[in-house]
């Protein structure tokens, strides 16, 4: 009997193999938009699929992410200014991304490396192919902190750019991608599995995980393909240790008298200290994602969901199929007690 599933799991196990190896034709007649490209994980990939040969068009919050991004980078690589955050910014981006995959690829503007800004391209119309590809890779992870330490605007700053502005962007080229039967990949996270520690961060990947299945199943008559990337720690800006214990400190300053005398000072300290540990663990292979990121995009057969990191693979997900009293005591059993806790 074990022998028999043994065989089967091995069979598996090859089939899968098999099909993963599979790469799409024709990648560099192939557009690819991708959002967050000033560091991190989305600078990574820009460099990465350009040096496959894609068409790769990257969106940046600054001027100079944009100028670094494009040093690094060769002539087919687009960049434009994105605030994900706001309406007008994603429409015309939107509108530039329209212009630079018309008539098989040949941008209507000036194709040296240079930011395209909103209006450069007013008036310009041409015939659309498609977006082949879209990654929803922007993102922030402050502030963060315990949840009562926390405002309703503190939500709203993470939910605005990881969740309502990863919406927006998706609804805005969503037509783009159908055309191409393309790929959608967005970037949530293993705290989209598991929440770990309060703020909008948790609450943002939960949300990026339901609208990433509901939007598969409403796609795939389309023949567009949506992944989910859920990465572990990585040391990407948004995990910095000095960014995060600032952040800490800002939002307790701003607490209420009240909460600052239930949970007391010596919590805050405890919490910097273990997420200093936590955060000193973080891998430094960026790559682990971006490759993801990559076979999301350029294979026949891409996953749903890619785990990325021992962390994910070995902790985070696990622990988010236990019993909930259990993924909670191994949560909690060694972080910091409030003054006033019983």
């Amino acid at each position: 009997m074990w022998l028999y599933l043994v065989a089967l799991l091995a069979l598996y196990l090859l089939r899968r193999w098999y099909r993963e190896r599979q790469m799409v034709r024709n990648l560099p007649d192939k557009h690819v938009f991708i959002t967050g490209c000033d560091s991190g994980f989305g600078h990574l990939l820009a460099k990465q699929l350009d040096g496959r040969g894609l068409r790769v068009l990257a969106a940046c919050l600054t001027e100079q992410g944009a100028e670094r991004l494009r040093q690094e980078t060769s002539g087919r690589l687009q960049t434009v200014i994105l605030d994900v955050t706001k309406s007008d910014s994603i429409t015309a981006a939107a509108a530039w991304v329209k212009v630079q995959v018309g008539d098989r690829g040949k941008p209507s503007v000036d194709s040296s490396q240079s930011t395209i800004r909103a209006g450069a391209f007013a008036g310009l119309h041409r015939e659309c192919e498609g977006l082949w590809g879209l990654v929803n890779n922007a993102g922030i992870g402050a502030p963060t902190g315990p949840n009562e330490f926390l405002s309703k605007a503190d939500f709203v700053k993470v939910l605005d750019v990881n969740l309502v502005g990863l919406i927006e962007v998706t609804l805005s080229l969503l037509p783009l991608v159908r055309r191409a039967q393309g790929r959608i990949v967005n970037v949530a996270s293993v705290m989209g599995r598991l929440a770990v520690f309060g703020g909008g961060y948790g609450p943002s990947k939960y949300g990026v995980e339901a609208f990433s299945d509901s939007l598969r199943r409403e796609l795939r008559d389309f023949r567009v393909k949506v992944s989910i990337i859920e990465p572990g720690g990585f040391r990407t800006p948004i995990l910095d240790v000095q960014r995060v214990q600032k952040s800490l400190e800002q939002v307790w300053s701003c607490a209420s008298a009240n909460v600052k005398e239930a949970y007391g000072q010596q919590y805050l300290d405890c919490c910097i200290e273990k997420l200093k540990e936590l955060l000193f663990t973080t891998s430094p292979k960026l790559h682990l994602v971006t490759d993801a990121m990559e076979h999301a995009l350029t294979a026949r057969h891409p996953r749903t969901r890619y785990s990325c990191g021992w962390d994910a693979k070995l902790f985070y997900l696990p622990v988010s199929y236990l019993p909930t009293s259990w993924a909670d005591y191994l949560l909690t059993c060694s972080t910091p007690k409030p003054a006033q806790g019983i």
